[in-house]
């Protein structure tokens, strides 16, 4: 598994309780925020997971 797909998947939680937090609190700044990483994540993750079907369609051809 590539490691752009952990990672961003980590950090899309961590952009969600940002977010939520942000929002319980009444703080727009750390709201947005969280969105921001949280869709900072979901990209990385896809680059991630793009990488290994890049990776395993590989592996069938040979």
């Amino acid at each position: 598994m590539d490691k752009n797909r952990t990672e961003g998947a980590k950090r899309q939680v961590k952009g969600t309780v940002k977010e939520v937090a942000g929002k319980v609190t009444g703080n727009k700044s750390k709201e947005i925020a969280g969105k921001v990483e949280k869709n900072i994540g979901k990209a990385q993750r896809n680059v991630g997971e793009a990488a290994d079907e890049a990776r395993d369609a590989n592996r069938k051809d040979h």
